[in-house]
């Protein structure tokens, strides 16, 4: 079985020093006395170039974790899947959609995960809290409906995080549909 709650990586404060030190954490917004903090936006995912959608699963999620920007892997967090097969089960769940429903797409047309970035100013906040805010973003913004994996980047000025999350929510019978907006709403 998978936790459900955050399992945070080593180091960094704790969920209610978070929570003190940022406390409208869960708005579409995050703020610092009265200032944005972190910048998101989201990207819809595709399989492309005749590729199988487990193959750029794969590599779009190894780029994620890729342990030289995730200082080894420890700042990698996942939601109701494994990070060292959430690839794997990403696409699993794309298949038993398929069976479930009968319904699928042209690969190229079709969203096979989608990918919010966060990004910090730097100094801003350490790499640890950076991760936890990532994941709550992530479970807020899919309601808890979807896998996801959140991978902190370190390897430049500003902390970033990479949030992938499985277009099939868990229960395999429908699809997340981008809305008019969502872009604003991860901002």
């Amino acid at each position: 079985t998978f936790k459900t709650e955050y399992q945070p990586p080593t180091g960094g404060t704790t969920e209610q020093e978070i929570f003190e030190r940022f406390p409208a954490f869960l708005m579409p917004f995050f703020r610092k006395e009265g200032q944005r903090m972190a910048i998101s936006k989201i990207r819809p995912r595709h399989a492309s170039e005749g590729r199988s959608i487990a193959a750029v699963l794969k590599d779009r999620i190894d780029y994620d974790k890729n342990p030289d920007k995730t200082k080894g892997g420890l700042l990698v967090s996942s939601y109701q899947c494994s990070a060292d097969t959430a690839w794997q089960e990403f696409a699993l769940s794309k298949q038993i959609y398929e069976a479930e429903t009968g319904r699928k797409r042209d690969p190229e047309k079709d969203v096979i995960s989608y990918l919010i970035i966060q990004s910090f100013k730097p100094g801003e906040i350490s790499p640890e809290d950076a991760n936890k805010l990532g994941y709550q973003l992530a479970l807020e913004f899919t309601g808890g409906q979807h896998q996801f994996l959140v991978a902190t980047h370190v390897d430049k000025r500003h902390i970033h995080c990479h949030i992938e999350f499985n277009s099939t929510t868990l229960d395999c019978t429908h699809k997340f549909r981008d809305f008019l907006g969502s872009g604003r709403a991860v901002a």
